[in-house]
């Protein structure tokens, strides 16, 4: 009999999982880990978000898919805030954390074989993972003239603050992207989870006006909370632009279940509009960023891109690996920026969301 193939058979070894042996390393120093190779917050939630998930909890029906009125009204509202986007004709729609619907981005918008998705030449893995996974082609690619004369692109993702790299794109080029992408019928997908965390340049989001033009056709933004509020472990993001996509969206996650629980729902209302929380979470990354940028350069290390987001594109000139493994003889465990793209194969990657005392031991370790 004949069975079927895995799906996981489209999907590289999850990327985490190829640090495992580094990380083993790292973990026998005598001081023990300082892990810097993920952005997963060690921060509390702050306690307006806890009281509102709290007050939430007594929730024993089904959620609305679209999110509350409250929720689509905050995220609204928000998004006019920090992305200056005119909230009439913007669509808004809650998700299941933001890597959900990147995974599966390619897969709501029907894209298929033969269908091409766009990447950066640099970027998050699950980018392609979606790609991967409804059998669409890959180009990486930071000019959209490397792309040639393909009619079959579908999807163009974008990233700016960049995750690997912390790069920070200007305007004029977005604006550039958006009006390639609607010459071919194709969406924009900007990931723009980090568009808070600028530090030496300040990111414009596609929805700016002057990027869209004033309109959201063809145009998604992609936003979470885990970064800005610790919200990693409630997974809450949302997307917001095209109208008609977002409708598109909402209906296909409809039939799929594909629900923000109630009592999170709520909690993002409470986390949306607040801005002391984020502030002061911004100002523990930002003394954060200024040590592990002075322990690493004084280490030898050169400092790429890096203007906003939250981490530190690292090199030494040589093979990333053997950079992981010099890092994880000290105790220090960073990703490899192979895990990211080819062109990533001379960087590591390394996170600002570790505890104080944890930064604080970096450089004397780098020393050692």
């Amino acid at each position: 009999m004949n069975r079927p193939v895995p799906v996981s058979s489209r999907l590289p070894e999850f990327t985490w999982d190829t640090l495992d042996a580094a990380a083993a390393l790292a973990a026998a120093h005598p001081e023990g880990l300082i892990n810097l190779s993920m952005g997963t917050p060690v921060d509390p939630v702050p306690e307006v978000i806890r009281r509102a998930l709290a007050e939430a909890a007594d929730a024993p029906g089904y959620p609305l898919t679209a999110g509350t009125p409250a929720l689509r009204e905050a995220i609204a509202a928000w998004v006019a805030r920090a992305c200056g986007a005119g909230v009439d004709g913007l669509g808004v729609l809650p998700t299941i954390g933001t890597k959900e619907l990147v995974a599966w981005l390619p897969t709501l918008l029907g894209v298929g074989p033969g269908d091409v998705v766009v990447v950066p030449s640099v970027a998050y893995p699950t980018y392609e993972d979606g790609a991967r996974l409804v059998g669409a082609t890959v180009v990486r690619a930071d000019s959209l003239t490397a792309v040639g004369p393909t009619p079959r692109v579908r999807l163009v993702w974008v990233n700016s603050p960049g995750n690997p790299t912390g790069r920070v794109l200007p305007a004029a080029h977005l604006r550039k992207v958006v009006d390639w992408a609607r010459e071919r019928g194709a969406v924009v997908a900007s990931d723009e989870c980090y568009l808070p965390l600028g530090w030496s340049a300040e990111p414009v989001s596609v929805l700016s006006p002057e990027v869209c033009g004033g309109s959201y056709d063809g145009v998604l933004a992609v936003h979470s909370l885990s970064k800005r509020s610790n919200l990693a472990g409630y997974r809450a993001g949302f997307v917001a632009g095209d109208p008609a996509l977002v409708a598109e969206l909402l209906k296909v996650r409809k039939h799929a279940g594909m629900i923000v629980p109630a009592p999170v729902q709520a909690a993002m209302v409470a986390a949306l509009r607040d801005e002391r929380h984020a502030d002061e979470q911004r100002e523990r990354y930002r003394a954060r960023r200024e040590i592990l940028h002075a322990a690493f350069t004084g280490a030898g290390f050169t400092v790429e891109h890096s203007e906003a987001g939250l981490y530190l594109w690292l090199t030494r000139g040589e093979d990333g690996w053997e950079t992981v493994d010099w890092l994880a003889r000290r105790g220090i465990l960073a990703a490899a920026g192979t895990l990211y793209g080819p062109a990533g194969r001379q960087h590591v990657r390394v996170a600002m969301t570790a505890s104080d005392a944890h930064v604080a031991a970096v450089a004397g370790r780098l020393r050692g």
